[in-house]
């Protein structure tokens, strides 16, 4: 008798009966691969009590369970104020962009503090994590580590562990042995996932999952992945440099704009406490096409330097090239220019960049944008003790914009002078004596004050 068979998307996890070409789900051609269907419930270990029905609201008026801190303040924040027992975090980056470094740093600090902590690999051997765990100082007796990437013996593991903290790297290496697919393929990841997830809130163990990522950036495998965690993290970079930025896609327990900023060291992950500084360390004093801006990520404040080149073409169709910034944003900035203040900008190359890595995207900083654009184009400095901030309209107005009072308190901590902030803003000044700001209603304004 022919064994049964579904199609299933290799994105999304899409299940059909026959082969399609694309797929109706996410809408990716070509991935639909054809996988044995098993017994529903026939792998499954069933678990000895049964689950009752209760009221919502029964029991005692207490958060879900208290929070344990990872060692890292950038990290819980990001988190949410630090890891949840039972909780199931996603983290995704690059190859060689960290992961395995923070994870097993945090390993460390959770088994010195709080008890016993079992780091699984399938990637590599015990050699070459005790390798690297002395050169991040990973001493604790208390951090366990396994090679294995059979699920079951996995499981049993941990049954026999009870840690408080499990880190499984990768979810694409680990396989269950009574599924007749590869690992990694979208049966196992689904079915792996869902075990993993289980035994941790069974025993209310937390559990950080390591997951691979496309050429594209994106975490591999189905996207009912992320939807079955509690956590999806973003570990993100460039790889040469030693910034390195973790944001929170999902969090069912916090918020999910924050950003955590690290810096790549020989003894391994160091949290950056003040980003701000950090961004504007190497910042070039009385150069055109340079402007300082006060970006919001998540609740915290963060100045940027923003530089802009624009020069004449070499060819028929001049260049836009944005960089950290919102590329339709600089195009809008570079219109606006050229039409309400007359500057002939349609046959410049411009190149637009926000130094050290850092994507801000905010409408907050199209002013810096267009002034760096003026500065440059009339090859004349912006006040170095300047800071832009506010969105610009269509017609060449400047927007108030949220958060102004956390953006100024940081402009303050840092020892800018001046502050060109919207109209609608100026009432600020009170409030703020150690600073002067300067309220614009349009861009021609910003520019007489600035250049």
């Amino acid at each position: 008798m022919r064994e049964k068979s579904r199609f299933f998307c290799g994105e999304c996890g899409y299940e059909t009966g026959k082969w399609l070409g694309r797929c109706p789900g996410c809408g990716a051609w070509n991935t639909f691969c054809e996988k044995p269907v098993h017994k529903k419930g026939s792998y499954r270990k069933k678990t000895a009590e049964t689950q009752q029905a209760v009221p919502l609201m029964e029991g005692e008026s207490e958060d879900y369970e208290e929070r344990f801190s990872s060692s890292f303040g950038e990290l819980d924040r990001v988190l949410g104020g630090g890891i949840v027992p039972g909780s199931v975090s996603l983290l995704g980056g690059a190859p060689g962009i960290g992961k395995s470094t923070l994870l097993l740093q945090l390993a460390n600090a959770v088994a010195k503090e709080y008890g016993t902590v079992l780091y699984v690999s399938g990637e590599e051997s015990h050699k070459q994590v005790k390798m690297r765990a002395r050169r991040l100082k990973a001493s604790s007796l208390r951090l366990y580590f396994l090679a294995e990437t059979d699920l079951l013996e996995i499981c049993r593991v941990i049954e026999e562990l009870s840690p408080v903290l499990v880190i499984i790297d990768s979810i694409q290496t680990t396989f269950h042995p009574e599924l007749p697919m590869h690992p990694g393929s979208v049966g196992q990841l689904r079915e792996c996932t869902a075990e993993i997830v289980r035994l941790a809130k069974l025993h209310g163990t937390a559990c950080f999952l390591v997951g691979h990522v496309t050429k594209e950036g994106v975490l591999a495998g189905p996207k009912v992945l992320e939807h079955m965690v509690d956590v999806v993290l973003s570990f993100d970079g460039d790889r040469h440099q030693n910034l390195r930025l973790l944001r929170g896609t999902k969090n069912r327990f916090g918020a999910t704009d924050e950003m955590a900023v690290f810096a790549m060291e020989e003894t391994g992950l160091q949290q950056v406490d003040n980003p701000s500084a950090f961004f504007l360390a190497e910042r070039a004093k009385g150069v055109p096409g340079s402007v300082v801006v006060a970006a919001v990520e998540g609740t915290r404040p963060v100045l940027v330097e923003i530089q802009a080149l624009v020069c004449s073409t070499a060819f028929g169709s001049p260049r836009r090239v944005a960089t950290g910034v919102d590329y339709n944003r600089m195009v809008l900035a570079a219109a606006v220019l050229e039409k309400r203040l007359g500057y002939a900008l349609a046959n410049q190359d411009i190149y637009v960049n926000a130094v050290g890595g850092l994507k801000v995207v905010e409408p907050a900083v199209d002013l810096g944008i267009s002034l760096a654009l003026a500065s440059s184009y009339r090859n004349r400095p912006v006040d170095q003790d300047t800071v832009a901030l506010g969105e610009v309209g269509l017609t060449g107005e400047v927007r108030g914009i949220s958060s102004m009072e956390q953006r100024l308190k940081e402009v303050v901590r840092l020892g800018f002078k001046r502050v060109l902030v919207p109209i609608s803003s100026i009432e600020l000044q009170d409030r703020y004596q150690s600073i002067e700001l300067k309220g614009v209603r349009t861009v021609q304004d910003a520019l007489d004050h600035a250049i």
